[in-house]
Parts: C-alpha cells; structure tokens; sequence
C-alpha cells in the first residue's frame, strides 16, 4: 500500500481490475440494492455483534449492495450525519476504509482494534464513523478470478486480539454465503 506524504495516509494501490470488475458485475446483475443481499448483511451483523455489514461492490467508488445499519436501510445514498450518530448510506467513497485494500490484498482482513494497527488507524472512517472494529473478506469470482468486492462488518468498539481468529473464520464463512447469493441471483448458481 503505496504511502502519501502530504496526507500522511496510505492510499490504496492502483486498481488494474476495475474496468473487468465494472463489466462482471453488470454481467452478474449487479449494481442495484438488493434484498436478499441487506439480509445476508442483517445476518452478518448479528453474527459477527456489530452495528454495520456490508456486501460491498467496488467500482471507481464502493456501493452497498447489502447493507444493515443500526438505523435501518438508507433513503439516501453517501455517508452523512444523523441524529444519535452517524448514518451509512449506500455510497462511499473509495479511499474510505478498508474494503479496497481487501480486494487489492486479496485475502481476508480482520482488525479487532484499528488503534493497534497503525497503517489502518489514520483512515477517514476512524473519525467521521468511530469504527475500532473491521472484518472483511474478498468477494473473488470463480469464474473470472476478479476480486467483484467484499463482505464485511464494522464496529465501533475495540475487540481483544484473542478474538481475531473466531472473526476469520466467521468472515470467510459470509464471504462463501455471499457468493453463493450472488451466483443464485445471476442464474448461476453453484453445488
């Protein structure tokens, strides 16, 4: 992960998939909300104890085809503030947390306090949202091998580290669940 010294931030490293990711998602029928996806993330959340999940696509920004939020699903799109905290629309910006460094490592990222790490503690999402707490896992398609986007859970308080490898392994089984609905949505579905 390339570093900026004017910002003093790790940016993302060029993403030579996005022009295959933009044209295997619309292949897929991805690009719009989805039901089945904001249940997926309802689940996610429930399971992994956090406020926020996400199925996450990443074009040339990220778009929430899944997502759960304590405040309910978003009549809006793009992240902005709410009364009694921070609301998640369904749009973020793409140097905003960790998903894009997710599909360019290519393997799974559990974070049980960003604090700990301090390559991933100066990300805008740490202040504008409070997030302590990211697991997250690529959404690689078998087909093509392109990295679609990620499933993932955020939280706003700090895990033990000890806590790390139940999160792997729960994360890895969401990020199975979310192919497995993607590939039934487009038709294509897998054994």
């Amino acid at each position: 992960m390339p570093f900026d010294a004017e910002t003093g931030l790790h940016i993302a490293a060029p993403d030579t998939e996005l022009d295959a990711r933009v044209e295997r998602l619309a292949q897929l029928g991805l690009g719009e909300a989805a039901a089945d996806l904001d249940a997926l993330a309802s689940e996610l959340a429930e399971a992994a104890g956090t406020p926020y999940a996400m199925v996450n696509l990443i074009t040339d920004q990220q778009f929430f085809a899944g997502l759960h939020t304590p405040q309910g699903l978003p009549n809006t799109l793009g992240p902005h503030d709410a009364t009694g905290g921070p609301e998640v629309g369904r749009v973020m910006a793409r140097d905003h947390g960790y998903c894009p460094e997710v599909i360019s490592r290519r393997i799974p990222l559990v974070l049980p306090d960003v604090y700990a790490a301090p390559r991933f503690a100066g990300n805008p999402v740490v202040d504008e949202l409070g997030i302590r707490v990211y697991l997250g896992a690529p959404l690689i398609d078998e087909e093509t091998g392109i990295a679609l986007g990620t499933v993932c859970a955020v939280g706003t308080e700090p895990r033990a580290l000890a806590t790390a490898r139940g999160s792997l392994d729960l994360i890895k089984r969401f990020r199975d669940q979310a192919m497995l609905r993607i590939y039934e949505r487009a038709g294509q579905p897998r054994l």
